[in-house]
Formats: C-alpha cells, sequence, structure tokens
C-alpha cells in the first residue's frame, strides 16, 4: 500500500510545478498555473485520502508518477 501525502508535501509539488497560490477559503486553498488549471488543496491535513488526491492530479493535469 502506498504511503499517503501531506497537505505540505502536495504543495510543495504543486509549485515546484509551476502552481501559484491564489486564494484560502476556510481549509481549502486554490493553486492556478499558468494554463489555467486549478486545484483545490485541502489545507493542513497529515494524510490527503486516497480519492481526494486523485481529484487533485486529475485537477492538476500533472502525471500520477509525481505524486508517489
Amino acid at each position: 500500500m502506498a504511503r499517503l501525502l501531506s497537505s505540505a508535501e502536495v504543495v510543495d509539488l504543486l509549485l515546484a510545478q509551476g502552481f501559484a497560490f491564489v486564494s484560502q477559503r476556510g481549509s481549502h486553498v486554490k493553486y492556478r498555473d499558468t494554463h489555467g488549471r486549478v486545484v483545490i488543496v485541502p489545507a493542513g491535513r497529515a494524510a490527503i485520502p486516497r480519492g481526494t488526491l486523485a481529484s487533485i492530479i486529475r485537477q492538476s493535469g500533472l502525471p500520477r508518477e509525481l505524486f508517489r
């Protein structure tokens, strides 16, 4: 079973891939890249659930391998 990623790890990966902080509302943080793709990440989570991570990967358009 693969290790679950934390919010901080996902955010670091998104920032390294060219995403930038846009806004935050409650515990959800919005990031956008230069192509206009928007990703919503739950803030402050020690482990992001698999389904939520799958949604983040789809929203980002990045290869799944980057998130391993």
